[in-house]
């Protein structure tokens, strides 16, 4: 089940406009150049931002993600058509044989539960070539970054093309162990509407991701900073044999 935040579909015509400056994604399209990768699967696609900078660079794209209404957004985008798009989760893919998976964003973290986490590993190796790569981030539990989400350090107002001015805001609800979870408020000007979407992260250690990993047949061949956030997340790049 996708949150709201990606699964209503007011609030996912929203995200683009919310979540600018993608220069987290500048780092993944520097390792499908180094890759030479000619067909990437894009896991939890949301709006389709990062399949769509591939495709655009000739790159043949599957974009797979648990919420439709982002991936009607993703669609409507100029050379959506590019892009095959899969409404699912890594779970249940075709064959593909990929040469680069990749998870950008939060999307890890969101897969919180435990064995839909063994799954989409599992899924996402049957979905590379043999030398083919998974490439995804998650936050560094060291940094306890959710002590940043705060309703003071987060609150932004936002015009928005089709929707007007828009207020938003995130709150911290609980933190539970390696499970965090949080609320994202939206405010509508135009029709005083506000709409709210809780979502629950999982922080992993390094060594339960690297161990998750190499169970799953992967190995590990590095684990990167993230240039655009350094000292915060961790970047794992493995490999199916």
């Amino acid at each position: 089940m996708a949150d709201d935040c990606f699964a209503h579909p007011r609030l996912a015509a929203l995200y683009d406009a919310l979540h600018q400056g993608r220069t987290d994604l500048d780092a993944y399209l520097g390792m499908a150049e180094e890759s030479g990768a000619r067909r990437v699967l894009d896991i939890g696609c949301g709006t389709g931002v990062f399949a769509l900078l591939l495709a655009g660079r000739g790159i043949e794209v599957v974009g797979v993600d648990p919420a439709r209404a982002c991936l009607d957004v993703a669609r409507a985008k100029p050379g959506g058509e590019r892009v095959r798009w899969i409404h699912g989760d890594a779970t249940g893919l075709p064959p593909l044989r990929a040469d680069l998976a990749t998870m950008t964003g939060n999307v890890a973290q969101a897969i919180a539960d435990p064995h839909a986490w063994q799954e989409t590993l599992r899924g996402a190796r049957e979905a590379l070539r043999p030398g083919g790569r998974l490439v995804f981030e998650t936050r560094d539990p060291a940094r306890r970054g959710w002590t940043e989400w705060t309703r003071e350090q987060s609150y932004l107002v936002t015009e928005v093309p089709g929707a007007g001015t828009v207020a938003y805001w995130v709150e911290l609800i609980e933190v539970n162990g390696p499970l965090v979870t949080f609320r994202q408020s939206y405010a509508f000007a135009a029709d005083g509407q506000v709409l709210t979407s809780d979502s629950t992260l999982r922080f992993r250690e390094r060594a339960e991701v690297e161990r998750d990993l190499l169970a799953h047949g992967y190995a590990v061949e590095e684990v990167r900073d993230a240039p655009d956030r350094p000292g915060r997340e961790l970047v794992f790049v493995a490999r199916r044999p």
